[in-house]
């Protein structure tokens, strides 16, 4: 039986956490490929309302969306290209590649760079000696403004409102404008509410944690 909906969201949230404290332990995000491979097929599941694959390595998709897609998901921190394998590419709908990365400010974000169906990725690239390469350089645009986002949660607090966005952005927002930085404005709310802005691990929370917590 498959992870549920819940599930799917706590597992996501414990494992961007162990994600952090492995990068504040000084482990270069290259060496958690099994790590980044797992939140990617979480994060999958979740902006798709679907479901993991039954089977470990399941022949060549990972998650399964809530239209019964077979969805191949690729997650990379720094590679500068993903590959997929000709033999098992007929068993794949649609095709997400997606970056995980980490800044000092916002923490783990989640980044799609890539999402379409299986057909149209055999429009434009061709398999070679039984692989299909695509470089990442190709997929690069201009990040998506965060206010284009899907709000998921929200608090008003006085004048403020603070929001969580679908990728787990916190925005700060004073009559419906974006104000920042987010981050002091976040610490004093904080304080007001006794919220420690230390984490168990000695160190600050970041924007997104503190964010969250005070919603």
């Amino acid at each position: 039986m498959g992870l549920s909906a819940v599930e799917i969201e706590k597992s996501l949230a414990k494992s961007i956490s162990w994600f952090e404290m492995e990068i504040e332990w000084g482990v270069s995000a290259g060496e958690l490929n099994h790590l980044t491979g797992r939140i990617g097929e979480l994060y999958a599941a979740k902006i798709t309302n679907g479901k993991m694959a039954l089977e470990t390595n399941q022949r060549g998709y990972d998650v399964i969306s809530a239209q019964n897609e077979r969805i191949s998901v690729k997650t990379i921190t720094s590679s500068n290209h993903v590959t997929f394998n000709e033999s098992t590419f007929s068993f794949v709908d649609r095709v997400m590649i997606l970056r995980v990365f980490a800044d000092t400010e916002n923490g783990v974000s989640v980044e799609t760079l890539l999402d379409c169906s299986s057909v149209d990725i055999l429009k434009k690239y061709t398999f070679s000696s039984s692989k299909l390469h695509i470089s990442i350089s190709r997929l690069l645009s201009p990040k998506m403004k965060i206010e284009k986002l899907r709000a998921i949660d929200e608090v008003t607090i006085g004048k403020y409102v603070i929001r969580k966005s679908e990728d787990s952005t916190i925005q700060v927002l004073v009559d419906d404008q974006i104000v920042g930085p987010a981050y002091p404005i976040l610490t004093t709310i904080a304080s007001e509410m006794s919220i420690d802005v230390n984490n168990k691990n000695g160190g600050t929370k970041n924007t997104r944690q503190l964010g969250a917590e005070i919603i």
